[in-house]
């Protein structure tokens, strides 16, 4: 079976379990599923915060855990430390500093990350220790599998998957937000 990329839609409906900020009944929805190792994630992700600073109060964002298990060692352990935050309510502090230093993912710099953001540390290590995340990433992984993403990063737009490099996905979302915008205004 060939699955052309112009026709995969993303599966998977955004929930309360998903970190996501902007506002709920935003006109763009942009998914992103990604791993704190991968170069290319990084990029994306540099293309989403310029989204995001035009894009405050228009977009809303997603992140997934998409770690590349076989090639990048410390993704995994990254999006741990990225859940333990969550935990506490910073996630997107912490999701910040892990694309701003994929090559800084030992567990001392996951650590040191925390203490950064304002974490309890003692939660942090304990969390971290027992790998009590691990598991429902792995899942999350293997479920975002079966749906047919297969690589990272990937980004849908309102539920369609965009193969698109950063500057031209930030080009993309831009002109439907307008688009939103200007149909919203519109009915009102």
């Amino acid at each position: 079976m060939i699955i052309e990329l112009e026709q995969l839609r993303l599966e998977s409906p955004v929930t309360e379990r998903d970190h996501v900020i902007g506002p709920p009944d935003a006109g763009v929805t942009v998914v992103t599923y990604g791993d704190y190792e991968c170069p290319a994630c990084q990029s994306r992700h540099r293309a989403t915060e310029k989204m995001f600073d035009r894009l405050r109060g228009q977009v809303r964002f997603v992140y997934r855990h998409f770690p590349l298990l076989r090639v990048h060692p410390r993704a995994l352990r990254a999006a741990e430390a990225a859940e333990a935050a969550a935990a506490q309510g910073k996630f997107w502090q912490m999701h910040r500093l892990l694309y701003s230093h994929p090559n800084k993912l030992s567990d001392l710099e996951l650590r040191r990350y925390a203490r950064t953001i304002g974490l309890e540390l003692g939660r942090f290590d304990r969390e971290m220790t027992t790998g009590v995340y691990a598991d429902q990433i792995k899942k999350n992984c293997y479920d975002s599998i079966i749906n047919g993403i297969s690589g990272a990063p990937t980004t849908f737009v309102n539920g369609v998957l965009f193969a698109m490099s950063g500057s031209e996905l930030l080009t993309e979302v831009m002109s439907i937000a307008e688009g939103s915008l200007a149909v919203f205004s519109h009915r009102m």
